[in-house]
């Protein structure tokens, strides 16, 4: 779970400089922090735009008809994208996450993983990230 990276906390338990071994300079932890959520909300509309694709291919395929993969991209992104691709790309053609690997119909799972990690973790954050406790607690529920 990566939340506990974002800790002050944490980092101080677990960074130093390679050859000094100096903490993170808090200024720098304070920059971080600023920039960790900068385009959060674009890139969980890229990952909705993959998720819908996804479900669209594997509900309505027809392998009768052309050129259906990317018309079916073309209309996902209509209604989902903020910023328009470019008509010559080709994104599908190299997409394996939803055509190979035991994903199909899946995708969405990336972002429900996030929402799980966030859920669990907030305990943490009431309980303390590093409260013994709440962590086998966590140990042996989850």
């Amino acid at each position: 779970m990566e939340n506990w990276c974002w800790e002050e906390e944490a980092l101080a338990f677990i960074s130093g400089h390679y050859e000094t071994g100096e903490p993170l300079p808090k200024e720098k932890l304070t920059q971080l922090l600023k920039a960790k959520n900068f385009q959060a909300a674009m890139f969980i509309l890229r990952q909705l735009e993959f998720g819908i694709f996804d479900f669209r291919l594997h509900h309505t395929f027809d392998a009768e008809k052309t050129n259906q993969i990317l018309d079916t991209l073309k209309s996902v992104k209509s209604q989902v994208a903020v910023i328009k691709g470019v008509d010559w790309a080709r994104t599908p053609h190299s997409f394996s996450h939803i055509f190979a690997g035991g994903y199909a119909a899946g995708y969405y799972s990336y972002l429900w993983a996030e929402v799980l990690s966030a859920d669990a973790y907030s305990r943490f954050e009431e309980e303390g990230i590093f409260n013994p406790i709440t962590g086998k607690s966590f140990l042996d529920e989850i």
